[in-house]
């Protein structure tokens, strides 16, 4: 399958990493610093690889391979809607790194072409993919946790200064969002996910306690209210010091109690159901070794959108589930600045709503 990557930043060499052990032909890389493309090449060893074409605009890159059938958008986020319908319009699949888009508008028209088109597009929500994670999946599937009561995401880690020195978007209403929308959004994918995907009602805070050069929010907490009765929490920030302490999730139930825990749900710290069956020794305790807090889940996500082109069926983290984690967030936000909950679903509520909403605080 033919593939090309648009955008070399921080998270691109997971997605070299996940094309190549896929066996996916990598015919081209694009991004507007030529240095950026050669980096994540020579992390891989590709960078001698001259059938691997360089360009600096994704739309000439794609005018010049017509072949391509699937693309990963690893830009900045305020841009990843625009480069994905532009693929999708082209007839080109396409994995998008979180969040899919900026907007609900943008997430509803990639939902709405992608399905006119026939094309596949899955939300990089790859930590789905975690061992940890599949196993609680499987365990909620079964209804080993009985009726849930509650569930709640903690995703406690350290983002400084030099961080956001890198890229000025970074920490930007219209690029990135905040420690939720960058960071946190994986945690609050799963929360919702696990949790039965329908929410009644949000009630959020926000607030900018030690990154006040950038525009948005470092700490985020939110109580949600699920339509199957259940509530969830959520905890998100990057001002844990001195470095990433943990992201763990929580899920009770009448008959069972799980948490995933280490440093982006990776491993089992806890593992208890009143059915006790002959797998749940090898539960208890689980650790799944990853190299970065981004885990191995590219590679499952890869190779599930793949089999989703070549088998015409929907991908298993799929453009609905992006909108979803992006509704989540902005749900958030717009409780926060107005002080209000907010019931779901969100018709109209994009990032930039909120620009200068620290300043009026």
């Amino acid at each position: 399958m033919k593939y090309a990557l648009i955008g070399c930043g921080r998270i691109s060499t997971n997605h070299i990493k996940a094309a190549v052990n896929n066996k996916l032909e990598i015919v081209a890389v694009c991004d507007v610093v030529p240095e950026h493309m050669e980096n994540v090449l020579a992390k891989h060893g590709l960078q001698e690889d001259k059938t691997i074409a360089r360009y600096t605009d994704y739309k000439k890159m794609i005018a010049e391979h017509p072949e391509l059938q699937l693309c990963s958008i690893a830009t900045e986020s305020g841009i990843h809607a625009e480069i994905a319908l532009y693929c999708i319009d082209k007839g080109i699949n396409v994995i998008i790194e979180k969040p899919m888009a900026m907007s609900i508008a943008d997430a509803e028209e990639i939902i709405k072409c992608s399905e006119e088109k026939g094309v596949k597009v899955s939300a990089c929500h790859q930590n789905r993919f975690n061992i940890a994670v599949q196993q609680m999946r499987r365990a909620l599937e079964e209804g080993r946790f009985g009726k849930i009561s509650h569930g709640s995401i903690h995703v406690r880690w350290n983002r400084n200064k030099d961080y956001y020195d890198q890229a000025k978007w970074r920490g930007t209403w219209a690029q990135d969002g905040g420690a939720l929308m960058n960071q946190c959004i994986h945690g609050i994918d799963l929360l919702r996910w696990m949790m039965g995907d329908e929410v009644e009602e949000v009630y959020g805070v926000t607030k900018q306690q030690f990154h006040d050069y950038l525009e948005c929010e470092d700490i985020g907490m939110a109580v949600v209210k699920f339509k199957n009765g259940a509530v969830g929490t959520i905890e998100g920030t990057t001002n844990v010091y001195p470095k990433n302490l943990e992201e763990t999730l929580y899920l009770f139930g009448e008959t069972g109690t799980v948490k995933l825990g280490g440093k982006s749900t990776n491993a089992i710290d806890v593992w208890d159901f009143a059915d006790e069956q002959a797998h749940d020794a090898d539960n208890k305790g689980f650790f799944e070794e990853t190299s970065n807090v981004y885990g191995n889940g590219h590679t499952s996500l890869f190779a599930d959108v793949i089999d989703a082109i070549n088998n015409d069926r929907k991908p298993y983290v799929d453009a609905v589930a992006g909108r979803n984690a992006l509704e989540m967030i902005l749900a958030i936000y717009k409780s926060s600045f107005s002080g209000k909950p907010v019931k779901l679903p969100l018709d109209k509520c994009a990032s930039i709503d909120f620009v200068g909403g620290f300043d009026k605080k």
